[in-house]
């Protein structure tokens, strides 16, 4: 059994990562921290959880998790970073669901993030983990760095076209809009129901974090820096995220619709529908995969591609979970067989 520990469990995307081990058949969870909730049992804070965990949450230990094969980090920008580099000389694997080692470029991730890194080296030996790309680095990684949500739906959307050299790669669009969520569960106004049932709004146009990360990953699928403007947005749901992705084709012709399949076929967790489907955030809920369509209107030269993701799951905890399996060498799927749920 890989004897795992999750630091900051009592977030979204760490109550996640319970829900989806639970039913993991190769794994123990044997370590769930939380500085704020020690001593309080998991199943008292998570009532969906009864019955199959017997933990309290503890305070983060680097001792303790030592113990680990593996330690998630569920927590905020540069939580992770702190404790990475005493659990790396120690041998554990580390997957963090946060952001402190995505982006590879330090200087920029230090202006997007407003902190110090306080350790540039582990950036540099971290391996992006989205598996569609990165499979054969993840498998023998120790630091792996999980995508962010919009950066998952928005990069698989993307990624054929720029691989190909089919579209203008300066000028792509990522209009994108995510459930509530996506803004954790710490207590915050602009969350409230009152605030977001109702409506839909736009956020971060000027710039948001998720850019630098998206144009790093788009810019490797191109082999060139891209120029991508990207427009996130909140709208009244609990989960999903939903990518609508624009870009202008060099030369219009048929034939997108088996790129794609051709491209995501050997993929358990892209599902490429078929020609003229639009996909559903609820037929991803609480899976971790990814559905793809793709249009070009009225036969011009604009391809549209539809994207869309459970953002706790393929967004976060079950993508985490995917690079875990490979990087031990498990079936991929283990613990990620749930269907989305519906209605």
């Amino acid at each position: 059994m890989i004897k795992v520990g999750i630091v900051g469990g009592t977030g979204y995307t760490g109550v996640e990562l319970l829900r989806l081990l639970a039913n993991h058949p190769e794994v123990e969870v044997s370590v769930i921290t939380s500085r704020s909730e020690e001593g309080m049992r998991v199943a008292d804070m998570f009532p969906n959880l009864r019955g199959h965990y017997d933990l309290a949450f503890s305070v983060p230990d680097v001792d303790t998790l030592a113990a680990c094969d593996v330690v998630f980090f569920a927590t905020p920008h540069g939580v992770a970073m702190g404790m990475a580099p005493d659990l790396i000389k120690r041998g554990v694997r580390i997957i963090d669901l946060g952001a402190d080692f995505r982006i590879k470029d330090v200087e920029l991730w230090s202006t997007w993030y407003k902190l110090d890194h306080t350790c540039p080296d582990l950036v540099e030996m971290a391996v992006y983990g989205l598996p569609e790309v990165n499979r054969d680095q993840i498998k023998n990684a120790q630091l792996i760095a999980c995508p962010g949500c919009y950066p998952t739906a928005a990069q698989l959307g993307f990624i054929p076209l720029l691989e190909n050299k089919l579209v203008d790669h300066r000028r792509l669009i990522a209009d994108c809009k995510s459930g509530v969520s996506g803004a954790g569960r710490g207590a915050s106004v602009g969350a409230l129901m009152c605030e977001t049932n109702e409506s839909m709004k736009a956020y971060g146009v000027p710039g948001h974090r998720h850019l630098p990360e998206i144009r790093q990953g788009l810019a490797l699928a191109a082999d060139r820096p891209v120029g991508l403007t990207f427009v996130p947005h909140l709208t009244p749901m609990i989960r999903g995220i939903h990518a609508t992705l624009y870009a202008m084709l060099k030369d219009p012709k048929d034939g997108l619709q088996e790129l794609y399949e051709a491209r995501y076929k050997d993929e358990p967790f892209v599902d490429v529908m078929p020609a003229g489907s639009h996909p559903e955030t609820r037929s991803v809920k609480g899976a971790n995969t990814c559905r793809i369509s793709i249009f070009r209107p009225q036969n011009d030269d604009t391809v549209v591609v539809l994207s869309v993701i459970d953002n706790l799951v393929k967004g976060a905890a079950g993508q985490a979970i995917q690079n875990m399996n490979i990087m031990f060498g498990l079936d991929e799927s283990s613990g990620l067989k749930a269907l989305g749920m519906m209605p």
